[in-house]
């Protein structure tokens, strides 16, 4: 009985293999073969497309386990990552007053209509999407894995888009930016967009307008030596940043140039009236000021004030929530190849949490002073 028990299961086993071989020549000679069409003309098979689409929706939701949602409330947040996604996504997956384009729509699987598709997808699951593309489809990866932070933004834009119009959404994506008309001749032989897909204002502002989100950097008066090396590293990935590393390697150095040029001649923008803990301002002004010798952390101002070096940025002025952000970067263990960052990056990370907000409470609590140096 054992015998026969063996030999049933050596030609079950023997079955098994024969046709999973056969299975495997078959996909390789039907391959091979050059019979299925992979031109993005013709759809999918149904039976492939349904496959697809269930790997898909199962991967990313297994992927996707326990990634924690930050609040996403915030419309500082949600600012920002419109302004990103007018530029990085619009031109794929449209917009409330913006079509998808041709191209995009010829695109296999064509990319959704995102204001009424993405709403099966938790929030964990839009970040891991967002943050890590889809393969077979022409959705990227986010091009500064670090950036976590700027992937939440783009996600908490999402959660709105659905609520925009078209007013609302273009009042949102960019900024109150006013885009002047440009002739038939501008049209026909330049390569500018009407909705100024590009544009720096969209983010940072223009003339004495400062940015609409406070974690975008204030760049008005700025030294133009800080601004030019800050976009040579982002147009090199020195600096880590998946919104600015793609504006920024489209520009050529003397766009680069022009643009710092810009920034440093124009007047601060008068800070909002926010509310601020007087004590919070002042153990930042005695941080900023005078450093902590036993934690060695230096003096702020020996770097960031009026008279220091112009290559390092002018903090007075500049929003709160941008320095914190940028400080946790730093203290949660971000790297970067920019020799600035690399300098911050060993202090930050020996300031406790209530250090970081008070340094911030106190510079943006003082008014930046007038024009810095071209």
């Amino acid at each position: 009985m054992r015998v026969t028990t063996r030999q049933g299961w050596k030609w079950i086993t023997g079955f098994v293999l024969f046709g999973l071989a056969a299975i495997v020549l078959a996909g390789f000679l039907f391959a091979w073969s050059g019979l299925y069409s992979v031109a993005a003309s013709r759809g999918h098979w149904a039976v492939t497309n349904a496959a697809l689409t269930f790997g898909m929706q199962n991967s990313v939701r297994t992927h996707a386990l326990g990634i924690e949602a930050p609040p996403l409330d915030s419309e500082d947040l949600s600012t920002l990552g419109a302004a990103h996604f007018h530029s990085g996504c619009a031109f794929c997956h449209g917009a409330p007053g913006v079509p998808i384009s041709p191209i995009a729509q010829s695109m296999l699987p064509s990319p959704p209509d995102l204001s009424t598709s993405m709403r099966e997808w938790r929030d964990r699951e839009l970040f891991w999407i967002v943050k890590n593309g889809l393969k077979y489809t022409g959705m990227p990866a986010w091009a500064a894995q670090q950036r976590d932070d700027e992937v939440w933004a783009v996600v908490a834009f999402l959660r709105r888009l659905p609520t925009l119009d078209a007013a609302a959404y273009r009042e949102l994506a960019l900024g109150g930016l006013t885009v002047p008309t440009q002739s038939g001749s501008e049209i026909a032989t330049t390569e500018g967009t009407s909705e100024a897909v590009s544009a720096c204002a969209r983010c940072h502002g223009q003339n004495r307008r400062g940015p609409d989100s406070r974690l975008v950097p204030v760049l008005h008066g700025q030294p133009r030596e800080f601004l030019m090396a800050a976009l040579e590293e982002y147009a090199h990935a020195r600096r880590p940043s998946g919104i600015m590393q793609p504006l920024a390697s489209d520009l050529s150095p003397e766009d680069r140039e022009r643009v710092a040029h810009y920034y440093a001649g124009l007047s601060p923008p008068v800070p909002p009236d926010l509310p601020l803990n007087p004590e919070s301002v002042e153990r930042g002004r005695l941080l900023a000021t005078t450093g902590d010798t036993a934690a060695r952390i230096p003096a702020c101002t020996d770097c960031h004030g009026l008279s220091s070096l112009p290559v390092y940025p002018r903090l007075a002025g500049q929003h709160a929530p941008y320095i914190v952000n940028r400080l946790r970067l730093w203290k949660s263990g971000l790297t970067s190849r920019s020799s600035t960052d690399a300098i911050m990056a060993p202090i930050a990370r020996r300031l406790t949490e209530r250090q970081i907000e008070d340094v911030a409470a106190y510079f943006s609590s003082i008014r930046a002073a007038g024009k810095a140096s071209r």
